[in-house]
């Protein structure tokens, strides 16, 4: 018997990944997943979609296997299943960004000074961090800062940053990170804080990019089963 049916039925199983990536949003709902677990509600929020059609990107990212969910009363979570998935997405990501010229003068656009953003290396960064020569803050919001952080990283959300000043020390580096390279948080951070006369600077790396590169991440809390 020719082998030619079953090779068929092998390729469409591995494109039910593919497919279930084939879709902007449902990049963007799994980079938010990410960063964490996360209820229905807050991920059409963030991804800014209605909760029906954030639901049905939700399932597609299901029946492919690569999120899976919980109940609590009446609200469901949905998180990846498994660390393979944050893999993936920023193998996925970086590739694009290695052959698509559209995609790195996205990049270059998003932010006011792109060369910064890989400026020094992880190692090093943690090193400072650990010393105390630098202060990095995590401006995501504190739920994602509980599910998974940078080593010696303080929270500061976005939102906090104006009434915390006083926690930050005039006369450190700071050093400020989000989401990852597609996030703005952190850019935005950096402009706050340097309209205040701090020294800060982001870093592209998220939670994510940390971890695939083998660097340790911290957890405060952690996410259900």
């Amino acid at each position: 018997m020719s082998s030619s049916p079953l090779k068929g039925r092998l390729y469409e199983q591995v494109a039910r990944i593919g497919k279930a990536l084939a879709s902007p949003k449902r990049l963007e709902l799994i980079d938010l997943l990410v960063q964490g677990e996360k209820s229905v509600e807050t991920l059409a929020a963030a991804a800014d979609i209605d909760i029906r059609l954030a639901s049905a990107h939700l399932r597609a990212l299901r029946e492919a296997r690569l999120v899976d969910t919980r109940r609590e009363g009446k609200h469901i979570y949905y998180r990846l299943s498994g660390d393979d998935i944050s893999r993936l997405w920023i193998t996925v990501r970086r590739t694009a960004e290695d052959h698509l010229a559209e995609l790195r003068l996205a990049l270059a656009e998003m932010v006011t000074k792109p060369h910064e953003l890989h400026a020094e290396g992880r190692e090093s960064l943690l090193e400072k961090a650990r010393k105390g020569e630098v202060v990095v803050i995590d401006v995501r919001p504190v739920g994602e800062f509980q599910c998974g952080h940078l080593p010696f990283a303080r929270s500061m959300p976005l939102a906090e940053i104006s009434d915390r000043l006083s926690e930050l020390p005039p006369d450190r580096d700071i050093v400020a990170y989000c989401r990852g390279p597609f996030c703005l948080l952190s850019e935005d951070a950096v402009a706050l804080l340097s309209a205040r006369g701090f020294r800060v600077r982001r870093i592209a790396d998220g939670v994510g990019e940390w971890a695939a590169a083998g660097m340790p991440v911290e957890r405060t809390k952690e996410e259900a089963a």
